[in-house]
């Protein structure tokens, strides 16, 4: 960082770059992470590698979207208080906007023979790329032979016996740290970017506001209109920010199966359209979430009409998704600063990524299961609970669309808007052709 060079920047400029990399913000926490990296740290010289790096790391154990808690942590060092909400706030405003006047057009329109072909299209792409999600994770995560054996563990235990997600998280944190004590601490080392700690007690301040604003609204529902959908809105997705640990695609994996199988308010194919336009418009993954409020809230609207109640729906779970991201970030990154350089924390989270990474590997699973097959069928005997395809139910369109799809990605190298892009059209060609 050179001498002629703010540090940190003006809090005019810091909102202009905040809103540079949240209209970038496409493809997935991979490429939303990425875009940080290249602007804050090669581009602007804002924040060091190592300061990105331990940020990041912090945030991927924290429940909840990594890349949007990268964005608050990061404003928070640069700005303080004040520069956490603004990048946090920006960077969920054009995904809210957008994946509100979608979810808009599909609840109007998704019966649509054309509307439901372009859909069918981006479902393929949107499954080719979590099984991309699986592999890059994968590389990055898995190694070392502990890393391995905990990521074939974590995948057995949610897909065979339906372990809960938060007791594979912590027993993979654990281990972790079992294994990293007795490692070389870097602590005391200078940071290269030079960024002093904002004060802490402003923090403090602003990430108990942040509980209030998320646990106030959830208790009045309850109080006052206990068992309606906006209730069981609020309280479903308060229980995510809390459990879902290892990042968005994890997250999504527990939503998933909730939200369909538990909950009835979408069915399978319904939550790969959501992530198909979580997937086409920036802003955090995690904002299909929204969609999925939408959808539950339109469908039972108790007595208002449908878009109203899907578009409350649909900001409170956005509301209850993302305000406990701020109180998380303001009440930890303070204490979080303090151990910078430490093992403990990063042999931790290289044993929930790793956990992670089985966990994506359910979810692309079942959703290949539920997309490649018009029927399943669950098997169990003692602990095991196998959900199993129904072989005559397979739908060859599907599956070719899908293959196409991985071909894009993986053989031609094609980006995750242009592959989504491409799938819609095919999608719309395989309509027309009489396919599906």
């Amino acid at each position: 960082m050179t001498g002629s060079e703010p540090n940190p920047p003006a809090p005019s400029e810091a909102a202009r770059t905040w809103a540079r990399i949240a209209a970038l913000s496409f493809g997935g926490p991979a490429g939303q992470i990425a875009v940080m990296h290249r602007i804050l740290v090669e581009e602007k010289r804002w924040i060091g590698e190592r300061r990105f790096l331990h940020a990041l790391n912090f945030c991927m154990l924290l429940p909840g979207p990594e890349a949007q808690q990268l964005a608050t942590y990061l404003g928070w060092l640069l700005n303080g208080t004040r520069g956490g909400l603004i990048a946090g706030g920006l960077f969920i405003l054009p995904g809210l906007l957008s994946i509100m006047a979608l979810s808009w057009l599909y609840a109007l329109h998704g019966e649509a023979p054309l509307v439901a072909a372009i859909f069918f299209g981006l479902k393929a792409g949107v499954l080719a790329i979590v099984l991309q999600a699986v592999i890059r994770l994968g590389r990055r995560a898995l190694g070392g032979w502990l890393a391995r054996i905990v990521a074939v563990v974590s995948f057995l235990s949610i897909f065979v016996l339906d372990v809960p997600f938060p007791v594979i998280v912590i027993g993979a944190a654990l281990i972790g740290l079992l294994a990293g004590r007795g490692g070389q601490s870097r602590k005391g080392e200078p940071d290269e970017d030079g960024l002093k700690t904002p004060p802490m007690a402003g923090a403090l301040f602003a990430g108990c506001l942040a509980l209030l604003a998320w646990l106030v609204p959830v208790v009045l529902l309850a109080l006052f209109v206990p068992g309606t959908v906006f209730d069981v809105i609020a309280r479903f997705f308060s229980q995510m920010a809390v459990v879902t640990f290892g990042g968005a695609y994890a997250a999504l994996a527990w939503v998933a199966q909730e939200a369909v199988a538990v909950q009835g308010w979408l069915r399978p194919g319904e939550m790969l359209d959501g992530l198909g336009l979580a997937e086409t418009t920036p802003g955090p993954l995690i904002m299909v979430l929204q969609f999925v409020g939408f959808l539950a809230a339109f469908r039972d609207a108790g007595g208002l009409p449908p878009l109203l109640a899907g578009t409350l729906g649909g900001l409170l779970a956005t509301w209850v998704t993302f305000a406990p991201c701020f109180a998380w970030i303001f009440l930890c990154a303070p204490w979080m600063e303090r151990l910078r350089g430490s093992v403990a924390p990063a042999a931790a989270l290289s044993m929930v990524t790793a956990a992670v990474v089985g966990v994506i590997l359910n979810l692309a699973l079942w959703f290949a299961l539920h997309s490649l097959f018009g029927d399943v069928m669950l098997w169990q005997a003692g602990p095991v609970r196998l959900t199993l395809p129904v072989l005559v139910s397979f739908v060859p369109s599907f599956a070719a669309l899908t293959l196409l799809a991985l071909g894009l990605i993986f053989w031609r190298g094609v980006g995750i808007g242009t592959t989504l892009g491409i799938m819609a059209v095919v999608g719309v060609v395989v309509h027309l052709a009489g396919l599906v």
